[in-house]
């Protein structure tokens, strides 16, 4: 992507003839699309777009200025992303690392468009790790005492890194309500799909115990409401009666991590709306 690709995200009350007005716009500053999406929702009347496209006459603050009074008039939220920005994203995990190590290992070789900032753990298990990858490691420990200083420390990290994102990569602590609110729709999460079926320690033993014939996970928004936030992406493994625990418990963390890169994925190219409690996602 060059300094010239932007990413333009729309949502509109649904009717006739927006995205025609859109494209006759940007085609007015010499602008040219090289891809677009869109989706009307027909149960809430919204209609969301995103386009790549790119301008070599009009600046980003031409572009920003020239488009607002059109979005005013025709009741538009939107936003223009830089598509070669890379977002900055803080992780924070506690004791098991496979999410954390996949992202390390995917931000290595830039196979994602982030910039890691640091990582936060309530733990020391992931600081050598994060340590091998030049990352700051912050160490967070939290006990319900503490709970309330603890979390102001680490909003204190998320706003020196200036971080765009956070990624709960196995971070097995319960954020509070008021520190949830204040991350709603920049905070993304992973957990096993058997929630709420199987809560507690020991999932994946005790889905064995049951006979499952699936492993999952689920990568979602923070919301105060606990792992009911709108959901990003999900996947499934087929299993048998004949895989251990141990087994099922390694198919877990290989879609568990997928899952998450896929949605910090499309969290950072700007392909997901958040639409009441679910997502829409413009491939």
């Amino acid at each position: 992507m060059s300094e010239q690709d932007y990413i333009l995200k729309i949502r509109s009350p649904d009717r006739p003839g927006i995205l025609a007005e859109v494209s006759t716009f940007l085609s007015s500053q010499g602008a040219d699309i090289r891809d677009a999406s869109q989706y009307g929702d027909p149960e809430s009347g919204t209609f969301f777009i995103r386009i790549h496209l790119v301008s070599p006459a009009a600046s980003y603050d031409q572009l920003c200025a020239k488009f607002g009074p059109v979005a005013e008039k025709r009741e538009f939220v939107w936003a223009l992303h830089p598509a070669h920005r890379k977002s900055r994203v803080l992780l924070a995990v506690s004791k098991h690392g496979h999410c954390l190590v996949d992202l390390l290992h995917r931000w290595r070789i830039d196979a994602l468009p982030i910039d890691l900032v640091g990582v936060v753990s309530n733990h020391k298990v992931m600081e050598d790790i994060t340590k091998a990858y030049d990352l700051p490691f912050h160490h967070l420990p939290v006990t319900p005492e503490t709970k309330p200083t603890q979390e102001a420390h680490f909003r204190q990290l998320i706003e020196d890194s200036d971080a765009d994102l956070v990624v709960l990569a196995r971070y097995m602590q319960i954020l509070s309500d008021e520190f949830a609110r204040w991350l709603e729709g920049r905070c993304i999460n992973i957990h096993h799909s058997f929630l709420p079926s199987f809560k507690g320690a020991r999932p994946y033993h005790q889905a064995y115990s049951r006979g499952v014939k699936l492993i999952g996970a689920t990568a979602h928004y923070v919301t105060p409401d606990l792992d009911e936030g709108p959901i990003i992406e999900q996947d499934v493994k087929r299993v048998t009666h004949a895989q251990t625990p141990e087994q099922l418990v390694s198919i877990g963390r290989d879609v568990e991590s997928q899952v998450l890169a896929r949605a910090i994925r499309w969290h950072t190219e700007h392909r997901v709306f958040i639409s009441g409690r679910k997502t829409v996602v413009l491939a």
